[in-house]
């Protein structure tokens, strides 16, 4: 395994060289990658390519079978997915996982509460400082859901909102955990055009304004070619290509593996 000094270290997040087996079947192959400081990186490929393998690899649920991952200079190999959350990476999935019946300002204070009182120290510990640090969690809240639009459904059960909603309340959820680097999991599916191009500017909108880095993975590729300043395409868990949106557009693996159609331009 390549040690944290052989890294570049201007690399908020790299990959070295990972590879997972499950069994005989190779998920992911030798991949090499990274995202920078506040860069926002696309990861695409088609159906069965890797994509959510890796950001499971990332985020703890898979270990690699062989290479390494660093974040901010520091392996995440052996760490529990709540550890890399502490850590500063927080996710988003294809499937809306928020707590349907909980109110929208309690879906975002538990990912507050996850994130700040996740030892065993916290967990013990009522006193008042608990209670100010209560209060303190309560105005974050607040000022996220502000700041995201959803403070007027603040008391509205999660399931009443639109599905677009849902997801920007999805992202809001993984922002309440403090992170550097965003992972976001197809965030479009199920979205309309008019949703989708909210959705651009809503990512946008939380690169710029957290200034943090963000990795998507994304199946429109009108989303991914009008955000992404570099985009890396994996086919069959192997890397075929990595570059700006322009240079993936037009190389010839590219189209190959997306069955000989030209990704549409923006």
């Amino acid at each position: 395994m390549t040690s944290p000094t052989d890294r570049d270290v201007r690399d908020l997040l790299r990959l070295d060289r990972c590879t997972i087996r499950f069994g005989g079947l190779t998920a992911v192959s030798e991949l090499t990658a990274s995202v920078g400081s506040r860069e926002l990186v696309g990861l695409i490929g088609p159906n069965g390519a890797g994509k959510t393998t890796v950001f499971n690899l990332i985020t703890g649920v898979y270990q690699p079978t062989q290479g390494g991952v660093f974040f901010d200079g520091e392996p995440l190999a052996g760490r529990r997915p709540y550890q890399i959350t502490e850590h500063g990476i927080a996710r988003t999935f294809q499937n809306i996982r928020l707590f349907p019946s909980l109110s929208v300002f309690d879906n975002v204070r538990v990912a507050f509460h996850l994130h700040i009182f996740s030892g065993l120290r916290h967990a013990l510990w009522r006193g008042r400082a608990f209670q100010d640090e209560e209060k303190e969690i309560e105005g974050k809240v607040m000022e996220l859901l502000e700041i995201f639009k959803l403070g007027r459904a603040r008391h509205a059960p999660a399931r009443s909102l639109s599905y677009g909603d849902q997801r920007r309340l999805e992202i809001v959820r993984a922002l309440a955990t403090r992170p550097q680097l965003l992972l976001l999991d197809e965030p479009a599916a199920g979205m309309n055009p008019t949703e989708k191009a909210g959705l651009m500017d809503l990512i946008r909108f939380v690169q710029d304004r957290f200034k943090i880095s963000v990795l998507l993975v994304e199946h429109d590729m009108r989303v991914v070619m009008g955000i992404c300043s570099r985009i890396i395409v994996l086919d069959y868990g192997v890397k075929i290509a990595e570059g700006s949106p322009e240079a993936i557009r037009n190389d010839p693996k590219v189209i190959e593996a997306y069955l000989g159609e030209d990704p549409p331009k923006t």
